[in-house]
């Protein structure tokens, strides 16, 4: 690579993206990657700051910024997940389809202590939609060693993918709704639309809803009912605080269902209850889905959709970045809930 004098730069070809940021707010490319300068060119140069120009030429073991993000990118996605660019030396990773984004967090560490690199993504297990952005990738100079791209790329292949998008799982499911106040009809029940609009998020076809008194044989045989017709998720609401009388985590034992938590480090949602038998998964809905827009039950629930294995360890760690802030407006999952 040469440096010029801007002035005597006419019919070199510019090594990278020259990027422009003008008064009236616009940020972007002004000269691409090969364009050769000409006369014309040079009053445009010099109006936004480049008094010298770098032309390409290329050392034995130097490899250019954006063939050194091109490799870094096509070596960490996988499954969901596209790419574009290189744009002014960078490459954007963006989701390809509906579902959880899942980051191989050690591989991304390791490729950013590379010389040269960064990668900048979003959180693990963030929900997402097609075309949402997720990362991207760059070098910091116009160029970097050759070694530093092939030790890039090497981590890169031994953690694949460090990027992807799990899709949503057509998790049959059923929702139990448990209460005498409400099966006796004391009450009008407000968790039956709350729950559906949840399962709707995930495409997730409804077995059926039912209504149990605050009787143990009742709700076992629910649950039971709805495990003969195949269901993979059942939502238990209802009866999920410490008192005596409040049967849902009784229930979810009692049916023979491998415990995995019962209460969990985050609020709101501190009553959350995870437990599974055989292929379905049984949640004990926490009280504070009634009245809270976000609670753990939306940090889990995407999990579980896309088939992800949740381990009493990494519910333990959920502590940090487990506390709602209860902002007037909730942003989630574009905020620290739910994050570490």
């Amino acid at each position: 690579m040469r440096k010029i004098a801007t002035e005597n730069a006419v019919g070199q070809t510019l090594c990278h993206d020259i990027t422009a940021i003008q008064e009236d707010g616009f940020k972007g490319v002004a000269f691409k990657r090969g364009h050769v300068i000409t006369e014309e060119d040079i009053p445009c140069l010099l109006d936004i700051g480049k008094s010298h120009i770098f032309a390409w030429e290329p050392e034995e073991d130097e490899v250019h910024e954006e063939d050194a993000a091109m490799a870094i990118t096509q070596a960490s996605c996988g499954p969901g997940v596209e790419y574009s660019g290189p744009s002014e030396g960078k490459m954007q990773i963006t989701a390809a389809r509906e579902g959880l984004f899942r980051v191989n967090r050690q591989a991304l560490q390791a490729i950013n202590s590379v010389p040269d690199y960064t990668i900048a993504c979003r959180p693990d297990c963030t929900p997402v939609s097609p075309g949402e952005k997720l990362a991207g990738a760059r070098i910091v100079p116009l160029v970097t060693k050759r070694k530093n791209v092939g030790q890039a790329v090497k981590i890169a292949r031994g953690g694949f993918p460090v990027f992807e998008v799990k899709p949503w799982l057509p998790l049959k499911s059923a929702v139990i709704i448990t209460g005498s106040e409400v099966y006796y009809g004391r009450i009008r029940d407000r968790f039956e639309p709350i729950m559906r609009k949840k399962l709707e998020t995930y495409h997730s076809p409804i077995l059926g809803v039912s209504k149990c008194p605050d009787d143990l044989e009742m709700l076992l045989e629910a649950i039971e009912s709805y495990m003969k017709q195949g269901a993979e998720l059942i939502l238990l609401t209802g009866g999920m605080s410490v008192d005596p009388d409040d049967l849902t985590p009784t229930a979810i034992r009692s049916g023979g269902a491998e415990l995995i938590t019962q209460g969990v480090p985050m609020q709101p949602g501190n009553m959350l209850t995870l437990a599974r038998r055989g292929p379905c998964t049984l949640i004990g809905v926490p009280g504070a889905s009634m009245h809270h827009p976000t609670t753990s039950l939306d940090v889990f629930l995407p999990r579980i959709f896309a088939g992800m294995p949740i381990k009493k360890e990494d519910i333990a760690a959920m502590g940090e970045g487990g506390l709602c802030l209860a902002c007037p407006q909730c942003h989630y999952p574009l905020c620290s809930f739910g994050r570490k």
